[in-house]
């Protein structure tokens, strides 16, 4: 019984762990995508990149590294996190 209540608090923490990092991958996923893709474009376009302005190079490249970029930081994490944890693939 004492493993059951030690289990069910273990899962518990985990997926709290879990939800807790894909809602902070969402956060910067939206900063990225529709603050400064979108919204802050005109700002952002006074700003350059070489010859390239920013606004224009977040929405077209700028969005695209970072969603790579929150992929490959997700696989880590939930790596890190599944063997502190103790889950086994």
């Amino acid at each position: 019984m004492l493993n059951r209540i030690v289990d069910k608090a273990k899962q518990r923490a985990y997926w709290q762990e879990n939800t807790a990092l894909i809602r902070n991958l969402l956060i910067v996923w939206a900063l990225v995508s529709l603050v400064f893709s979108i919204l802050l474009v005109q700002p952002l376009n006074a700003l350059r990149i070489g010859s390239v302005p920013l606004g224009f190079w977040m929405a077209q490249q700028g969005s695209i590294l970072t969603f790579v970029a929150l992929i490959f930081i997700y696989a880590v994490q939930m790596d890190k996190l599944d063997r502190k944890y103790g889950i086994r693939k």
